[in-house]
């Protein structure tokens, strides 16, 4: 069955840095779409970044353009989020997605609903301190 684990978080300061992990199974992880998603307590789930399935498109929610970088290493059927210059407003759950479409790129605003993404990770933690 499909298995997404992420990895990764914790308590930095405001101007650190953390990288998320995200292990893929229980699928062909190098044909399909990634996401990065996040929630802070009392808000919705949000689009953080998405990750073409051969790693050569990305798209970034404003906020994180410019400090975080997604990437996807195949040959481990792992993704990544680089965040760097963490902001207190950073703090949340974040979580990796797939819609497990193979060899599909949409336009970004596809990506912006988690309600396109059938399968979920339980989450990791960020907690930037000010």
């Amino acid at each position: 069955q499909v298995q997404l684990v992420e990895s990764g978080g914790g308590l930095v300061q405001a101007g650190g840095s953390l990288r998320l992990s995200c292990a893929a199974s229980g699928f062909t992880f190098s044909n399909a779409g990634m996401a990065w998603f996040r929630q802070a307590p009392g808000k919705e789930r949000e689009f953080v970044a998405a990750i073409r399935w051969s790693g050569g498109s990305t798209y970034y929610t404003d906020s994180v353009k410019g400090r975080f970088t997604i990437s996807r290493d195949n040959a481990k059927n792992t993704m990544y989020l680089q965040m760097n210059s963490l902001k207190p407003e950073d703090t949340a759950v974040y979580f990796c997605a797939t819609d497990l479409a193979s060899f599909s790129w949409r336009a970004a605003n596809y990506y912006l609903d988690p309600g396109h993404f059938d399968y979920w990770g339980q989450g990791t933690q960020v907690t930037v301190s000010s």
